[in-house]
C-alpha cells in the first residue's frame, strides 16, 4: 500500500512539473509579431481607430489565441476564431476611443494569451490631437 501511495505521489508531482515546463515556453518561440509597438500617429479627441496587430506562427503546430487583454476600456481587440497554421499570418484587430484630453499622448497594451504558452504583450501609441 506505501509503494501505492509513493507511486501516486510521483506522478502527480511529475504532471506537476511537465504542466509548469509547457506553460513557461514563451510566446516569442511560437510566434513572430509583425511589430512590437504599433504607432498610431495623431489621432482626433474622441475619434475611434482600428488597426491590426499581425503575427506569424513559426512553430510547427496549429496556434490557438484563448484570450485578448486590452488595458483600459478605451481599447477593444478581437481574438482569431480560427487556430493559426504553421507559417500562416494571424490578425488581432484592436479599436482605440480616443477619449483622453487632446495634446495628450498615449501609451497602450494589448496582452495575447496563446495556449500552453507564456503571454505576449504589445504595445501602440499615439498622441491624441
Amino acid at each position: 500500500m506505501k509503494k501505492f501511495y509513493l507511486l501516486a505521489v510521483l506522478f502527480l508531482v511529475g504532471f506537476a512539473v511537465t504542466t509548469q515546463a509547457q506553460e513557461a515556453t514563451p510566446a516569442d518561440q511560437v510566434i513572430k509579431m509583425a511589430k512590437e509597438k504599433y504607432d498610431l500617429g495623431k489621432i482626433k479627441y474622441k475619434e475611434a481607430t482600428t488597426f491590426f496587430m499581425e503575427f506569424t506562427n513559426i512553430s510547427k503546430k496549429p496556434v490557438i489565441v484563448e484570450n485578448v487583454v486590452v488595458g483600459c476600456g478605451c481599447t477593444v481587440a478581437e481574438k482569431p476564431a480560427a487556430p493559426i497554421m504553421p507559417g500562416k499570418v494571424g490578425k488581432i484587430k484592436v479599436g482605440y476611443d480616443a477619449t483622453a484630453p487632446a495634446g495628450q499622448p498615449f501609451n497602450k497594451d494589448v496582452t495575447i494569451k496563446i495556449k500552453g504558452v507564456q503571454p505576449k504583450t504589445v504595445y501602440f501609441t499615439g498622441e491624441i490631437i
